[in-house]
């Protein structure tokens, strides 16, 4: 059976020795891109390999198309199959904690047409917590030929968003914390508040105080009072840069409210020009 949403430190710990198991690392601090690499280093998830946000997971930058733009299609399947992810392999990202990292493989995958993959519920926190097998320095798989099938209707444009938002029956959800959703705080991003029209949903919100994802019939409702009468098919999510938007798409995924859509330029690419409105408060 694949696992195609979470997957419980248990269920994984089974799978170590299993090759057709492939375990990527995610962790990462926006604060130091240089940390989660180190960590790594310093212990990780026997088997697992790594893959860094800025350098694997994001592509060039050109300043107004946000902190972490997607990579080009082809860029990321060498990616992947560097990391030896191929057709038949089911592969598990995990970060530090709560998946806000791991989410963004989880949905670059899935973008590519890649099912089995999964994020580790809890992550790195978890699985020490738990005593159980880490180990240091660097792991490496043989690399295979990743084949991707690109899924273009999963992700949408600022021009895109700029008409949905006006269209009462789509909700855009931004998964920051409520302070820079209201634009009273703005630690990153050059200007404060957030695009017109949209709905607060702060990805924390999918957790648990263990910081474990709620069951999939909790999140239902709490994600159906966020995205009022739309259908999940008719929901973008965004957020800074794109990272953590993917970890409310996860969420509602995993909660059976499946068709949501990334806007992974997010609020760094909006804000970026000067000629799009914005809302505060």
């Amino acid at each position: 059976m694949a696992f195609r949403t979470l997957i419980s430190t248990s269920a994984l710990a089974l799978h170590l020795d299993d090759d057709d198991f492939v375990i990527v690392d995610c962790r990462f601090q926006l604060s130091d891109a240089s940390w989660g690499e180190a960590a790594y280093a310093s212990a990780h998830i026997p088997g697992a390999v790594y893959a860094h946000l800025d350098r694997d997971l994001s592509g060039p930058k050109s300043g107004t198309n946000g902190r972490h733009p997607l990579p080009d299609p082809a860029a990321l399947a060498r990616t992947f199959g560097r990391l030896g992810i191929a057709d038949n392999v089911q592969v598990v990202a995990y970060d530090q904690d709560n998946g806000s990292f791991a989410s963004r493989l989880w949905w670059m995958l899935r973008w590519l047409g890649h099912d089995a993959v999964a994020v580790l519920d809890g992550g790195f926190a978890r699985w020490t917590a738990e005593g159980r097998e880490t180990r240091s320095g660097i792991d490496t798989r043989p690399a295979r030929t990743f084949t991707a099938a690109l899924r273009p209707d999963m992700l949408v444009d600022a021009a895109r968003v700029d008409t949905l938002r006006r269209d009462q029956a789509w909700r855009l959800l931004d998964g920051r914390a409520p302070e820079r959703f209201r634009g009273e705080v703005e630690p990153i991003d050059r200007v404060a508040g957030h695009i017109p029209g949209a709905a607060n949903y702060c990805f924390l919100t999918n957790l648990d105080t263990d910081g474990i994802f709620l069951p999939p019939e909790d999140l239902r409702a709490r994600l159906q009072a966020a995205i009022g009468g739309s259908s999940s098919d008719h929901v973008v999510c965004y957020c800074g840069s794109g990272v953590t938007a993917c970890h409310n798409l996860l969420a509602l995924e995993h909660a059976g409210l499946t068709g949501a859509k990334l806007y992974a330029g997010s609020w760094s690419e909006w804000s970026s020009d000067p000629s799009r409105e914005i809302e505060r408060g």
